[in-house]
């Protein structure tokens, strides 16, 4: 089959190359999915940079540990395993796995369900990763709850396109913060409000929420944006190679107490419990992927090149 691989660390387009491979063998309560279609997201191009330096015990010290990328898929079961009573063969499915840029990926029963019924394979590879991470940024880590005032910082992007309809589908008034080419996507997802983050410092005040996608506030800023008594979830950040902004997670909550807020830090968690909770919102139509490009699986350097440059407006994906 046909495959992205990846030997070392660095730029895609220096490392990322179109391979055939062997096609895999289903294990033991696994599936065999042919892929229709792979997400493209930040994370992707953290994880071929090998950044930030701190994950590398855990994803590849010198190498990445898994040689084909990806991270999210949907597709078409080929084959099931021993064990699997709950997925059968010709059945349309998305989910999480190690490796999704190829046309064949084998992922445990339990990282696959029923593909949203309203969607294309293509939109709902776009949901998994994304959407858990919007999912537990705005239920469990901002706890947000109708009536509320929420700042979505980064809402334009991957995780942020659900972020916004997640809190509007929680009852809150939804402030979204991204570029001015970017606000008809936020405000045709829900957004009440919508400001441009190139105009300067934000002024808006008294929100109880703020999800920080990718802002990187400081604890003063973030005073004056929240209310006493504030919630902000921690999700993501910009930095150094070693931690990126994720080392603010180790003190910022401590002293965001001094300061009257509170900081919750968000690892989000792959759950299949959580992808079935996003399909049934997905088929209510209260929350919908933001699907703007789709590249052969030959382009995928190019897909990641453009989401980390900020060419995306929502999501993107490879079809093999």
């Amino acid at each position: 089959m046909r495959a992205i691989t990846q030997d070392a660390y660095g730029v895609p387009e220096e490392v990322f190359r179109l391979d055939d491979v062997d096609k895999p063998e289903v294990g033991d309560g696994e599936v065999l999915v042919r892929v229709r279609a792979a997400a493209v997201s930040g994370s992707d191009w953290h994880l071929l940079r090998g950044l930030p330096y701190a994950a590398r015990p855990v994803v590849g010290l010198r190498r990445p540990r898994n040689r084909v990328p990806g991270l999210e898929l949907a597709g078409t079961v080929e084959a099931v395993g021993r064990g699997v009573t709950g997925t059968k063969v010709g059945d349309e499915v998305f989910g999480w796995c190690s490796g999704a840029f190829c046309e064949y990926a084998v992922v445990p029963e339990g990282q696959v369900t029923a593909k949203p019924a309203n969607l294309t394979p293509e939109q709902a590879a776009a949901v998994p990763i994304a959407g858990f991470t919007a999912l537990q940024a705005v239920r469990d880590a901002g706890r947000v709850r109708a009536g509320q005032k929420v700042l979505v910082l980064g809402a334009s992007g991957c995780v942020g396109v659900y972020a916004v309809q997640l809190a509007k589908h929680y009852g809150a008034e939804v402030t979204a913060v991204c570029s001015a080419a970017k606000a008809d996507l936020v405000t045709g997802l829900g957004a009440d409000h919508v400001l441009d983050y190139a105009a300067g410092p934000l002024t808006a005040t008294g929100f109880d929420v703020v999800i920080d996608l990718f802002g990187n506030p400081s604890l003063r800023t973030l005073k004056r944006l929240l209310k006493r008594g504030g919630t902000v979830a921690l999700v993501g950040g910009t930095g150094g190679r070693w931690f990126m902004g994720v080392d603010r997670w180790l003190h910022m909550p401590l002293a965001a107490r001094v300061l009257g807020i509170k900081a919750r830090p968000l690892v989000h968690k792959d759950r299949l419990d959580d992808l079935v909770l996003l399909r049934e919102l997905v088929e209510a139509g209260a929350v919908m992927p933001a699907l703007d490009r789709t590249y052969p699986l030959a382009d995928a350097a190019a897909a990641i090149e453009d989401v980390r440059r900020g060419r995306v407006r929502g999501h993107a994906v490879v079809t093999p």
